[in-house]
């Protein structure tokens, strides 16, 4: 029989915080498949290979995910759940040109000689286009943008 590579020992406080994580219907499904994964592979009832076919994934996601719980035994559980920061291209957009974005944002349209009360990402975008804040923006990266300073553009009160 294979040696397992590593042992999921879980405490009573632990293993209850992640059944509950599990059982929470707002989890996102990430967490609570990784919740699961490790309350599985604590049982000691099923090898990888039947975790990975439970759960939908493969393997070698089933290991990285122990080895990393057991790696990073002195964090918080819902952070030893989460993604890791991923190394990806730096922003294009600087903060001084998000403050802007965002001050245009909290303007009104028709101050700008558009003729509607609220802004839309996509008229919202072409405005700073039009101001030259940046050269080019999707009206999807605005709208994540405010979504994360948690703007909403429809409940604004502008004037």
């Amino acid at each position: 029989m294979r040696k397992i590579k590593y042992k999921i020992e879980l405490n009573q406080v632990e293993k209850e915080a992640l059944e509950k994580i599990v059982r929470k219907q707002t989890t996102a499904q990430s967490i609570g498949r990784r919740a699961r994964i490790i309350l599985m592979a604590n049982s000691g009832e099923y090898k990888n290979g039947e975790i990975a076919k439970y759960v939908g994934m493969d393997g070698g996601e089933i290991t990285r995910w122990t080895k990393r719980w057991v790696e990073s035994r002195n964090e918080d559980i819902e952070e030893r759940l989460k993604d890791r920061p991923r190394s990806g291209r730096p922003s294009r957009i600087t903060a001084e040109q998000w403050c802007k974005i965002m001050a245009l944002a909290c303007e009104r349209p028709e101050d700008y000689g558009i003729p509607i009360t609220h802004w839309s990402h996509s008229t919202l975008t072409a405005e700073i286009i039009k101001q030259g804040i940046v050269d080019a923006i999707s009206s999807t990266h605005v709208g994540n943008f405010l979504k994360k300073q948690n703007y909403n553009l429809t409940e604004v009160s502008t004037g």
